[in-house]
């Protein structure tokens, strides 16, 4: 039995599955995996009990120690997860952060500052860019800092976006240094810091091959339209923005005009050999912006 992580892209993330539907075959296949198992974690933490949280972290703890020890899999998704980080050398310490990010959601985590705030950005998403270097084939190392910047982009903008739909799960991401302001002045704030974290991410896209460097752009452009769709709003944050089909070809388009406007430079800069990258850890090797 194999696991259909390509139905779970679709299913869960229309911006992340036409980006995958960019990527060369293999690479789609094991992107689509890696967000699988990314989303089955943070599902088994925010859908469960709040009780039963903290035994649902641990359980995921124990599933990657087994992962990573190469043991058989019972469930297809972990079988695939599993060939997924061996085959591309996907390094522990990135899976072990994005869980550590499960349980601060597990237990309550209180943000009281932006350096919280993007200590968890980073664990849940901006490690997500760092093993995505490993399915890409990423050779230069000083493409992680960009990779997991474009990572906590994204989840920035998550956070404005479901502010409401948070709160209803008792859950509220913005910092609380920052509460004293009126909430849309905050998530005007949180937005420009993720404009910030999306311009470091395009200076990484030249490490990727041109296919995979259209892929990131089109996921980058779509999730930051997401927030000039808030602002369009004047940061209403009372209805989930949602970027409609025909503006996300448009972005589509606009990312494939960037890539061939790249080639030049492409050409003039050639990727080097592959070889095995360093571990990014965090702080030092991500921020600053």
């Amino acid at each position: 039995m194999t696991h259909d992580a390509l139905a779970v892209l679709e299913h869960h993330s229309k911006s992340f599955a036409l980006a995958a539907r960019l990527l060369p075959e293999g690479r789609r296949h094991d992107a689509a995996v890696l967000y699988a198992w990314c989303r089955y974690a943070d599902d088994l933490i925010d859908l469960s009990d709040g009780d039963q949280a903290p035994a649902l972290a641990q359980r995921l703890e124990r599933e990657l120690d087994s992962v990573y020890a190469g043991q058989a899999q019972a469930g297809p998704l972990l079988a695939a997860f599993q060939r997924v980080v061996q085959a591309r050398g996907i390094p522990r310490e990135y899976p072990e952060e994005l869980l550590r990010g499960m349980r601060m959601d597990a237990e309550g985590f209180r943000y009281r500052s932006l350096d919280d705030l993007f200590l968890y950005c980073h664990r849940v998403a901006g490690v997500v860019g760092l093993m995505m270097c490993h399915v890409l084939g990423v050779s230069d190392p000083r493409a992680l800092r960009h990779a997991a910047h474009l990572g906590m982009g994204m989840q920035l903008t998550n956070i404005v976006r479901d502010v409401r739909e948070d709160r209803g799960r008792g859950r509220c991401y913005l910092p609380e240094q920052l509460l004293a302001e009126p909430e849309p002045r905050v998530a005007e704030r949180l937005l420009r810091e993720a404009d910030r974290f999306y311009d470091s991410g395009r200076r990484g896209l030249l490490a990727l091959d041109a296919r995979s460097a259209f892929a990131v752009q089109t996921a980058g452009l779509v999730y930051a339209a997401i927030g000039r769709e808030i602002r369009r709003r004047r940061y209403d944050l009372t209805r989930r923005a949602v970027v409609p089909r025909w503006k996300k070809m448009l972005l589509c388009a606009r990312a494939a005009l960037a890539s061939l406007l790249d080639l030049p430079r492409r050409l003039l800069s050639p990727r080097a050999p592959l070889r095995a990258l360093p571990i990014a850890r965090y702080p030092n090797d991500v921020l600053p912006v």
